[in-house]
This record gives structure tokens, C-alpha cells and sequence, in this order.
């Protein structure tokens, strides 16, 4: 896909997808517009195996916005990041179409003594198509699937696949999980 295209794609999902735009120019100043961009350039550069620069664009961008995306990590089409601060991809995520994060979410890796035994492996989770993952919220480690139409809530800390259509909130210090169609939320 060529940059201009790229560009007309962000721009849409963010103009559709945030009630806060009053005008189209506003979407130029959002942070995840300008990471995403970046992204798509720097994974270019990754794939053709040029790791050096594709992750001097990703830390440029990472400075500038506060949302750090590894160049290697797999994003799909329509990827909202809604005030995204603190946000982190890892390297090996695959996060599938049409999927919204909020700030300070972590897709990472599991702690391991000795990471370098890792090199290699997939180390960070995948999330299906039309996932939301709110405030606060970590989905760490290279099994973790979590499932399309799934909810995360703010400050969950999930380790495990959460199937399709689930709800996972944190409440009263305690995971707690719902069918989307069981619950009004």
C-alpha cells in the first residue's frame, strides 16, 4: 500500500471513530495518527531486514508521541489508539482489523530470567478484529489469544486467551468475565 494510501486510512478511522473531532484538520494533531505512519514505514523497513532503521523511526516516533510500537510488531487495517500515551507494542503482537486502544496499555512479554533464550519466539499476544482494550489494561505473552469482539477493561492483567465475545473487567480486586450478550454494560 502506498504512503498516501496509508494516510487516507488513518485519517478516516480516526475522523470516524473519535466523537471529539469537530474538523478534519484536527486529526493531523492526534499522536496516534503520527505513530501510525511511522509504523507502516518502519515495519516496511523491518521486513526488508533493515532492524537499525526501522527502529530508529519507531523511537523517534515513541519520543515525539509517547506511543511505542515495535516495528515488528503485525497490525491490521483501522487500529485506534485513543489518547494514547503510554501505549506498548511488542515486537512479535499481532493485533488483527479494527481494534481500539486506550492509554497506558501494554501488549508485552512475559518476564523471563535469560530474555535472549527467547529470541525467536512469540513472545507477545494476539488480538482478534473489533477488540477494545481500555485504560491501564496488560495482555502480556506469546499464548495469550484474545478473541474478536472481546472487551478488556481498564486495569485488567490478563495472561490467558479470553474467547470471542468476552467481557473482562477488573472488579473489587477480582477478574471477573461475561458473555457480551449476558451482560448490559
Amino acid at each position: 500500500m502506498s504512503f498516501f494510501a496509508y494516510f487516507k486510512e488513518e485519517f478516516q478511522v480516526i475522523q470516524e471513530r473519535d466523537p471529539a473531532i469537530h474538523s478534519p484538520m484536527e486529526v493531523l494533531l492526534y499522536p496516534s495518527f503520527r505513530v501510525m505512519l511511522k509504523y507502516r514505514r518502519a515495519h516496511k523497513l523491518y521486513l526488508k531486514g533493515h532492524y537499525f532503521l526501522a527502529r530508529w523511526i519507531s523511537q523517534r516516533a515513541a519520543r515525539k508521541t509517547g506511543i511505542e510500537i515495535h516495528p515488528g510488531a503485525t497490525i491490521g487495517k483501522g487500529l485506534f489508539i485513543d489518547h494514547g500515551s503510554g501505549v506498548i507494542i511488542g515486537e512479535t503482537a499481532i493485533i488483527g482489523d479494527n481494534v481500539t486502544l486506550y492509554q497506558g496499555v501494554t501488549l508485552g512479554a512475559l518476564s523471563t530470567r535469560g530474555g535472549q533464550s527467547l529470541r525467536g519466539h512469540r513472545r507477545h499476544p494476539t488480538i482478534g478484529d473489533r477488540v477494545t482494550i481500555y485504560s491501564g489494561a496488560s495482555v502480556l505473552g506469546g499464548d495469550t489469544v484474545i478473541g474478536h469482539d472481546a472487551v478488556i477493561g481498564g486495569n485488567a492483567f490478563i495472561t490467558h486467551s479470553i474467547a470471542p465475545g468476552m467481557r473482562v473487567s477488573v472488579k473489587n480486586q477480582e477478574l471477573e468475565m461475561r458473555m457480551m450478550k449476558d451482560v448490559n454494560w
